[in-house]
């Protein structure tokens, strides 16, 4: 056993709140960290995340470490995978219905998404079960979707906030969309979660999973959210789609220099939910900051480095050398990949920006792609390019030192290999 796990109930649910926004039933769970200690076995404490994109960020981290303090006390941490349900869409805080992907994108995301939860959740099959709910989900036949939708009422659905606004205003809501609660609550059914984790944006389908529990005959699970981190912009959450996020699986440079770019405004909710900083050394932080004996350019500078030892231990210190290297000298590296250009006939090809960029990494997606060079953060040897095609002609001239950037972090050098034209 060890020392988490040797802690009393009152000190488990102690560590366990710390940095948490809502728990509910209050005072309950104490009760169930004591229950299970007297009958020796683990809470099922479930996560659910959709594979909605191929990356990891700081954002989901933040819920996957509360789901990795469960498991350090012993308990048994249950990832959903929605391989079901991101093909459905979660309306959380939507304004209007959005795009559904298909079965072929959702399998392409969670092959990748799954490959990097070990830098967070420990892999022993005792402490974690990772289950993609099209096992349960997407066999259900009519009676049983009729028998789902029987754990609620219309009226209960118009409460949530972002329904009850589009009701309001005559946006449309699809059925599909009054679906996902249920399925996420079915979610809980089939795995019979103890306690289900989340952001603060799903507090109504967490709440959801406790009445479908009891309409199938289990004990209601506990409801734990965490607070949303704000993305690089310091205004909105971090999203993918939006292009303010920091993966946790992108390079030390890169990680450490968006970590730089984020408003002062912003580093308090950084230093408690990112930075994996010991708690009395965040409270330290925060009490500088506040009452002006420290300096926060200093700060963020630790604050950065704490981001990429958490999950790339030891480069914390070489991410800031080469970020001064790079912003403080002015310098372009010199250690930056090279990326074939694509085939074809230098006088007739056409070369589509948004796929290259995506084809070296400079961007997660192609749609990333498109708004970094509408945005103007794409140049090619430091000319601001906005366009999305250009001749592959164009890009030929000085092969030798033709370097992209996007943004003042991302680098790549064309060669002249070749490489199969990208279909936009």
């Amino acid at each position: 056993m060890s020392a988490d796990q040797s802690k009393s109930p009152e000190q488990q649910a102690e560590e366990l709140l710390h940095d948490v926004d809502t728990c509910l039933p209050e005072g309950e769970l104490v009760e169930r960290l004591r229950e299970c200690e007297q009958e020796g076995r683990q809470l099922r404490v479930k996560l659910g995340l959709d594979p909605t994109a191929n990356v990891v960020t700081l954002g989901w981290a933040v819920v996957l470490w509360k789901l990795r303090q469960f498991q350090d006390l012993g308990h048994k941490a249950v990832l959903i995978l929605g391989t079901f349900t991101a093909q459905v869409g979660d309306p959380s805080g939507q304004s209007e219905t959005r795009k559904r992907l298909t079965a072929a994108q959702v399998e392409m995301f969670a092959n990748s998404v799954k490959r990097h939860f070990g830098k967070i959740l420990s892999t022993d099959e005792e402490k974690l079960e990772i289950r993609p709910n099209h096992e349960w989900l997407g066999s259900l036949n009519m009676r049983e979707v009729l028998e789902l939708t029987s754990s609620t009422t219309l009226a209960q659905m118009l409460e949530r906030d972002d329904f009850s606004k589009r009701f309001a205003h005559r946006r449309p809501i699809s059925m599909t969309e009054f679906m996902y609660p249920l399925l996420q609550g079915y979610d809980s059914v089939a795995v019979e979660a103890d306690i289900e984790l989340g952001g603060t944006d799903q507090l109504f389908n967490l709440m959801m999973g406790r009445q479908v529990q009891q309409r199938y005959g289990q004990t209601p699970q506990m409801v734990l959210t965490m607070p949303l981190l704000v993305g690089t912009d310091g205004k909105k959450k971090m999203s993918q789609s939006l292009g303010n996020y920091i993966s946790i699986s992108e390079p030390y440079e890169e990680m450490f220099g968006k970590t730089m770019s984020i408003p002062d405004a912003a580093m308090p909710q950084w230093f408690r939910l990112a930075s994996g900083l010991p708690r009395t050394e965040v409270d330290e932080v925060l009490a500088g900051l506040a009452d002006g004996t420290l300096h926060p350019g200093k700060e963020k500078r630790r604050l950065a480095r704490a981001v990429v030892d958490r999950y790339l231990n030891g480069y914390g210190e070489v991410a800031e050398q080469a970020f001064d290297r790079q912003f403080l000298l002015r310098e372009v590296p010199d250690d930056i990949p090279t990326h074939p250009l694509p085939s074809g006939d230098p006088e007739t090809a056409v070369v589509y920006l948004p796929a290259l960029l995506a084809d070296a990494g400079l961007v997660a997606s192609k749609s990333e792609g498109r708004r970094m060079l509408a945005q103007g953060a794409v140049r090619i040897d430091g000319k601001r390019e906005t366009r999305q095609r250009v001749t592959k002609l164009e890009l030929l001239s000085g092969i030798d030192r033709k370097v992209i950037s996007v943004g003042k972090r991302r680098f790549v050098r064309l060669g002249d290999s070749p490489l199969q034209q990208p279909r936009a």
